[in-house]
């Protein structure tokens, strides 16, 4: 089963970008926990998320989309990045979810989404998939397959 833990960074936890002092050492801990999911076998990706990069943020009203370029400076939750694992149950990315660094700046969450598998898409919206997208399908059931390879 693969599973996102997404760190977000709640209020004062945001990082003031530019002027906020780098931690070596919190920036190590990351690095070891990365190792330690690496070692284990579970980790199959893993990305920090710029804060003070140039973003966007598109809206979607009425059918109208709007573009607002960032960054957002008066963001009150920040993803701040996301480890993609791959592990035997829920419980399991919980566990390793609870040893990831804490970012002393202030509160944060740490969000645990599985993402979905072929197993949870009804048999018809799959038919749908491969008749519009075949070629991105046929690969996607090909990751789909060695994923259940390596799952118990």
């Amino acid at each position: 089963m693969r599973f996102m833990i997404i760190p977000v960074l709640q209020g004062s936890a945001t990082p003031q970008a530019a002027d906020a002092p780098f931690d070596e050492a919190l920036f190590a801990a990351y690095m070891k926990f990365n190792e330690d999911m690496h070692k284990a076998g579970v980790l199959v990706a893993s990305e920090g998320l710029n804060p003070a990069a140039p973003s966007a943020h598109i809206s979607v009203a009425k059918g109208k989309r709007t573009v607002l370029d960032g960054p957002f400076a008066e963001t009150k939750e920040l993803v701040a990045g996301f480890w993609l694992v791959d592990v035997t149950s829920k419980a399991e990315a919980v566990e390793w979810a609870l040893r990831a660094p804490i970012n002393p700046a202030g509160d944060e969450i740490i969000e645990i989404r599985p993402l979905t598998g072929s197993d949870d898409i009804p048999e018809m919206l799959l038919q749908i998939a491969a008749r519009s997208a075949p070629e991105w399908t046929k690969s996607w059931q090909a990751q789909e397959d060695a994923v259940k390879k390596r799952s118990p």
